[in-house]
C-alpha cells in the first residue's frame, strides 16, 4: 500500500498491464475459433453449456453478464441450428433447461481444442523456454486472485 492507504503505484501499473493484456487476449483465442455462422456470445453459451450442460437461460444470462432478453435470443439462435435444445427441468417440471445437442457439443469441443491449440502455438513461436517457465509462474499468480 502507499503511503495514503491506496494501492502502490506498481500494483495499479500491474492492475492495468493485467487487464488490458487479458482483454486482447481474450478477443485473439475468441477469433481462432469462432465459426463464422455463430456470434461471439453464441459461442460462450456452447463453451458454459460444454462445462455445465443443463442451465435455464436464466442462469446463462447471470453468467455471461447479459439481460434475461438477450440470452433469450442466442438460445432461439442455437436451437434453430440445431446446437442446443430444451428440456424440462427433472427436478421442477416449471423450468426449463438448456442442454447441448450431439452437435452443438462436438462443435463446443471444436472451438475449444482450436483455441487451445492456437494459444500453444503462439506461445511456442513466440516465447523462449525462460518466457513460457514466467507464464506458468504468473498464471499462478492469477489464479490465485481468481479463486479468493
Amino acid at each position: 500500500m502507499s503511503e495514503d492507504g491506496g494501492p502502490a503505484p506498481t500494483a495499479v501499473r500491474a492492475s492495468q498491464e493485467v487487464r488490458a493484456v487479458v482483454g486482447r487476449l481474450r478477443r485473439r483465442i475468441r477469433a481462432a475459433a469462432d465459426p463464422a455462422d455463430l456470434s461471439q456470445p453464441q459461442s460462450s453459451v456452447l463453451a458454459r453449456l460444454l462445462d455445465k450442460d443443463g442451465l435455464t437461460t436464466a442462469d446463462l444470462a447471470n453468467v455471461e453478464g447479459v439481460r434475461h432478453q438477450s440470452m433469450a435470443a442466442n438460445v432461439a439462435a442455437l436451437a434453430h441450428l440445431g446446437l442446443v435444445e430444451r428440456r424440462r427441468d427433472p427436478g421442477d417440471g416449471r423450468r426449463m433447461l438448456i442442454a447441448l445437442t450431439a452437435e452443438g457439443r462436438r462443435r463446443a469441443q471444436e472451438g475449444r481444442q482450436a483455441r487451445g491449440e492456437w494459444l500453444a502455438a503462439e506461445l511456442q513461436k513466440q516465447c523462449t523456454e525462460d518466457e513460457l517457465r514466467t507464464v506458468i509462474t504468473a498464471m499462478a499468480v492469477l489464479r490465485r486472485l481468481a479463486d479468493d
